[in-house]
């Protein structure tokens, strides 16, 4: 229950919603009850039984109906309950219209918020928890799951509330009718409640199993569709056919599983309460007909039908704590993602850099994604202001490790990081990361036209942005489309050439003009052509600025300040082309013969 609770707390205030729902509700109850207690009184008035000597019935608001309507002709009788029960059907149905307009506004703003919530936590996430999370199974909590919550948490509220009222009111008038017959009937609630209860605890490991079914389903529809061109090209479809089967099997078992528990609940509650209604039938009305009965004929016929009712919103209570399960487990897989501690936390005190003045300082680095395998090894060097130092070397030797430590994007094992004398994790990370332009081997771009992604949260204005294109040598190529800067460029920008794209990408790094500049493998991905104008748009981009470059080509960083061999986690040579160059048996010295 904590979780169900904690789940609601996202439609804050609970307070503006409850009380107006509260009222509509117990005013809609109140009517629907209206709605069969007419029928007694009109009973009556067909019947001819509406006699001063007849006794009254115990509820007060129908004993005074009686009353009045024995002081009328039959004729003027039949009108009243007939407008009577008109009256109270259109209240009842104005004010159940009102509730469920308050549910659907309660239902919707606890879904938004609840979506909201996990999709801020996992933006402001440490980029190792997309590193080990399925991308497939995080947007299965952000759209399936809270879609549950909607379904099946929302639903129980309702029924809690709404469906609570109308019980509580139909029992208020059958005790107040005859207490005896009551008591009787309600014998089957602890019976009914027992079994729900059962297939509440059996259904909640289906529960559990189907959302994390869904979850890799998304999964493997994401890396089939992220990753057409490989499936076609290996004719791999088969595979990833017989993939998708396997998930797609497994969720439907739970579900279907789920199911069967599920809907057991409805006809077991159904048949309960038609089996006491007969028992009723049978016991009371034996009495209405030996003339024992405290009940006349139509009050004993009025108590029938609103009894038959009670199981309704008995049946709706039970059925949507049964289906709740799906949503209680759902929920509890957004929380866990809600309750996740980042990794990397600024200090409560964290400085605010607004310049870089001096030089980028690694001072015995260590570092590890777990403690199993160890990435850096003891690294120091130092990037003075202004210059560029190249990282080269073997995949896998840690290049693109040392460039995630410097905005932060992980921390260190040991060591420290400095820029201009202080440690990196004394800053803010935000104003850390506005210091530093990224642009990488695979050119990240969004579904959005040529001039958005240019932009890219800057809030910059068209000249501004053409400016930048213009610089990364991509304002010609941008003309040329259907649009120009108005030109979508399709999911990942898959519109657009390599060269294209990353050319867009280099102008969003001019345009946010950082002192200091990461080149992740900008240009191997890219043909002559392309890289040189890509090569060209880079220069113009690196100058003046602290730039630290990882690149395969030793052709695109011969001009680097300094150049480190990085192998296996370590430094293993460092010096400018020339000098590597001259090294005997140096390993950049067989790089550069290699490529040569």
């Amino acid at each position: 229950m904590k979780t169900y609770f904690r789940l609601l707390g996202f439609a804050r205030p609970l307070s503006n919603f409850i009380a107006p729902f509260v009222l509509t509700s117990v005013v809609a109850a109140f009517f629907a009850v209206m709605n069969l207690a007419l029928l007694g009184p009109l009973l009556d008035v067909l019947f001819g039984q509406a006699k001063g000597n007849e006794p009254v019935s115990n509820n007060f608001i129908i004993a005074f109906l009686e009353h009045f309507i024995k002081q009328q002709t039959k004729q003027e009788a039949l009108k009243w309950v007939c407008g009577l029960v008109v009256v109270s059907v259109l209240l009842s149905n104005v004010f159940k219209y009102f509730s469920v307009r308050l549910l659907e506004n309660f239902k919707a703003n606890l879904v938004a918020r609840l979506r909201q919530a996990i999709f801020n936590k996992t933006l402001y996430l440490h980029l190792g928890y997309f590193s080990d999370e399925r991308k497939g199974n995080l947007i299965s909590k952000i759209i399936s799951d809270v879609q549950e919550v909607e379904n099946s948490i929302a639903q129980t509220f309702s029924a809690a509330l709404k469906e609570s009222f109308l019980l509580v009111a139909y029992i208020i008038y059958l005790f107040n009718t005859s207490a005896k017959l009551t008591f009787f009937a309600l014998l089957v609630i602890p019976v009914s409640g027992g079994f729900i209860s059962f297939l509440v605890k059996k259904m909640r490991k289906d529960a559990g199993e189907g959302q994390k079914r869904l979850g890799n389903l998304l999964s493997v529809i994401d890396e089939a569709f992220g990753g057409m061109r490989i499936v076609k090209g290996f004719v791999a479809e088969k595979f990833i056919e017989k993939k998708f089967e396997v998930e797609n099997k497994g969720y439907q078992n739970a579900i279907f599983s789920l199911a069967k528990k599920r809907e057991l609940s409805s006809p077991f509650s159904e048949t309960m309460g038609v089996l006491v209604v007969s028992m009723i039938l049978l016991y009371g009305g034996g009495l209405v007909l030996a003339g024992t009965s405290e009940l006349s004929a139509a009050a004993f016929v009025s108590y029938l039908a609103i009894f038959s009712q009670v199981m309704r919103p008995a049946k709706e209570i039970s059925n949507a704590f049964s289906n709740s399960q799906r949503g209680i487990i759902a929920g509890q897989r957004v929380l866990d993602v809600i309750d996740i501690e980042p990794d990397l936390k600024d200090k409560s005190n964290a400085i605010v850099i607004k310049t870089f003045e001096s030089s980028i300082d690694f001072v015995n680095v260590e570092f590890a994604y777990n403690p199993e395998r160890e990435i850096l090894k003891n690294v120091s060097f130092k990037l003075q202001k202004g210059k560029t130092i190249a990282l080269v070397g073997s995949s896998g030797g840690g290049k693109s490790t040392i460039a995630d430590l410097v905005p932060r994007f992980y921390d260190v094992t040991k060591g420290q990081i400095l820029i201009d004398g202080i440690n990196i994790q004394d800053y803010s990370q935000n104003s850390l990361r506005n210091l530093i332009g990224l642009v990488t081997q695979e050119a990240i771009l969004f579904n959005d036209t040529i001039e958005n992604n240019i932009a890219f949260g800057s809030g910059a204005s068209q000249e501004e942005i053409i400016n930048a294109a213009k610089v990364a040598n991509a304002h010609d190529f941008i003309l040329q489309q259907t649009d120009g800067y108005k030109t979508k460029i399709g999911d990942r920008g898959t519109k657009l050439s390599g060269g294209q794209r990353q050319r867009i990408s280099i102008a969003r790094a001019i345009l946010k003009n950082p002192p200091i500049l990461i080149l992740d493998e900008a240009t191997s991905a890219l043909d002559t052509e392309s890289e040189k104008l890509v090569q060209d748009a880079l220069s113009k981009l690196m100058q003046n600025r602290t730039t630290l470059v990882i690149a395969h080509r030793l052709s695109t960083i011969q001009h680097a300040d300094e150049i480190l061999v990085i192998q296996d986690g370590k430094i293993i040579e460092n010096g400018n082309h020339e000098t590597l160059l001259n090294l005997k048996d140096g390993f950049y010295r067989r790089l550069a013969t290699m490529q040569q």
